[in-house]
This record gives C-alpha cells, structure tokens and sequence, in this order.
C-alpha cells in the first residue's frame, strides 16, 4: 500500500526544502538534521521513481517532475491537517511556527496572543525573532519565517497581508517639564527640548523630519532609538519629550509618571499586518493570523 512507502515527514521534508531553498535551512525549521532531511527526500524519490530536486553548490532548483508534483504535495499536507482540524485533535499538529514580530507586537500584545495560539493548538512550536519591520520583511520574502506581524511598506505583494489594526502615537513627556508650556502645544514647542523617538527609516519619523523641515525646526534635536524600550526610560529620566506609539507607554501616562501631551501635530498612526505566503503556508499559520488580530484588538 501507499502508505508503506510515503510518508508526510517525506512530502513535508520536501516542501520544506523548496520554501527554505536549501537541504540545511530545511532541517532547522523541522527540527531536524541535514542528513535526515536528504534521507527522506531519496526515499520519496525512489517511491516515486522521479527526480524532484536538484542539488547545485549548496542550493537546490526543482525539476519539471518536482514543479508538477509540488502542489499535490502541499494539497496533501493541507487535507492532512484539514483532517486533523475536523476530528479536533489539533493536539495533534507539533510543528514549528517561525514567527516574526516588531518591538512594539513584542512589548505589548504579544503575550496575549502566545497565550491564545496555546489555547489553540497546545503542542505546536513557536520560534520567535523580534526585529525590525524591514529586517522581518526580507526574511520572509526568503522563507526564513512562517508568519509576520509587522507594519509597511513591503517590498513584494505576493504575500497575504491581513489588516490586524492601527495603533496611534502620541507625544508624552515627564510633567515637570511641561509646567512652564501652555496647551495646546505647536510643534515647534517640543523642538525646544531634546525629541525622542523611534528608527529613523520608520514611516512616522520620515514625516517628523519632513514636517521639521518645512517650519524650520531644528532636526539635530531628533534623537533616535533602534529599540523602543529604550525611549520610555530616558523621557522617565526628563530628557526630553518623546513621540511613541501610545500603547508602549500607556501604563507610565495611567500611573502619571509621564503626561500625554496635546499637539498640533501627530504622524499618521501605525498600521499593523498579519503576511504569509498563501501557496505554501500550512492552515495553522492561517488560523494564526485570524488569532492575533483578536489579540491585538482585545489586548
């Protein structure tokens, strides 16, 4: 019988193989080893009596065999797991989620949403990597991760990207400092003081400079910071006034440790997406993006 002579580990050893580009890259999303992931390629070869893949140099191309084969292999992966989601056993499903977030998904609703995919699926994997959008976005076009929570603009449009939501910024700083200023405040008022903010190729920061510019605002005042995190400190510490996206610091303006302030102007908010690639990802990682727009709406 067929069963006897393929197996799933096979078919998603080689789809694996071709998502990832190489025989390495492939093991690691699996979990494991090079040699094993050669081993079930062969096999499936030999089963089939086709050659699907062929190795060059470190890389690997797909065959006309392999081209045509490929899609009914990820049909029967795709009706494996539709099966297993139907019965509702997804206990069932222990694979890796390779899962790439900003810094802002990390500090804020991150942890809601882990805690809903363990709701959801109690056995499957998640291997995370916080990065920037821009950094995110590259790895995925390499099928280095599974699923992206990230914001634009994004080089290529051939992945799904499901709106999750937008998260506004605000402009805050430590009350003390904004005694001697009357509300509300022009933009030009915050440049007396030292500016903290976020990435300088961000989308809200590139209309921060332009904005500067046009009123002749003294842009050098512009400090800013890789990391998020870092930025709620250093305005804790008085050293400026900072514009954040207003969910990082909402705690700090509950608790009055810092003031949100009232300006003349503010960047257009954060728009946040959920991408993968629809022809190659399995249905877990579909049901996870549905997942983290909850998590960040309910957060």
């Amino acid at each position: 019988m067929i069963k006897s002579q393929i197996t799933f580990k096979q078919l998603e050893a080689f789809a694996f193989v071709v998502d990832t580009g190489t025989f390495r890259a492939a093991a690691a999303a699996l979990g494991t080893t090079q040699p094993n992931i050669s081993a079930r390629i062969t096999a499936l070869e030999s089963a089939l009596r086709v050659t699907l893949l062929i190795r060059d140099a470190g890389s690997v191309r797909l065959t006309a065999d392999g081209e045509k084969l490929l899609r009914k292999t990820r049909d029967v992966l795709w009706a494996a797991e539709a099966l297993i989601e139907a019965a509702g056993r997804q206990e069932m499903i222990e694979e890796t989620l390779r899962l790439g977030v900003t810094e802002l998904v990390a500090c804020t609703w991150l942890q809601t949403f882990l805690r809903l995919m363990k709701d959801a699926y109690p056995k499957l994997r998640i291997q995370l990597e916080v990065d920037l959008s821009t950094a995110i976005d590259a790895r995925l076009m390499e099928g280095q991760l599974d699923l992206a929570l990230q914001t634009g603009p994004f080089k290529s449009k051939a992945f799904t990207s499901e709106p999750l939501g937008e998260e506004p910024y605000c402009w805050i700083a430590r009350p003390d400092l904004m005694q001697s200023l009357d509300a509300p405040l022009r933009l030009s008022d915050l440049f007396g003081m030292t500016i903290l903010t976020h990435a300088k190729h961000t989308q809200a920061c590139a209309a921060l400079h332009s904005t500067a510019k046009e009123q002749g605002l003294r842009r050098e005042r512009i400090v800013h910071s890789s990391a998020l995190s870092a930025c709620v400190p250093m305005v804790l510490e008085g050293l400026g006034a900072a514009l954040l996206p207003k969910r990082l610091v909402a705690g700090e303006i509950a608790s009055g440790d810092l003031q949100e302030l009232t300006c003349d102007w503010l960047p257009e908010p954060l728009s946040f997406y959920a991408r993968y690639a629809p022809t190659r990802a399995a249905r877990y990682v579909e049901k996870a993006a549905q997942i983290a727009k909850v998590a960040m709406q309910t957060h």
